[in-house]
């Protein structure tokens, strides 16, 4: 099995979830299709939509639920066919 990483697009800080009393987009284990929202990177109060490119299985999160991350940082590994 090939494994795919989803790449942050810009810096800021990575939302696993909608709002703090909603569950999270995905975790792991779960299936994946491309075009889903795995989360959400905010940058001075905007927030950009994070969705997965490839279809799969999520692996695991390689960054935690409000965490700051950088441009071009992995952000979870998806298991591909």
């Amino acid at each position: 099995m090939a494994q795919h990483q989803v790449i942050s697009p810009l810096p800021g800080i990575f939302y696993r979830r909608p709002s703090p009393d909603a569950p999270p987009y995905k975790q792991d284990g779960d299936p994946v299709k491309a075009g889903d929202i795995i989360g959400l990177v905010e940058v001075m109060k905007q927030f950009t939509e994070i969705q997965a490119d490839v279809d799969g299985k999520v692996v695991r999160f390689l960054v935690e639920n409000e965490a700051p991350v950088a441009p071009e940082e992995p952000l979870l590994l998806i298991e591909t066919a």
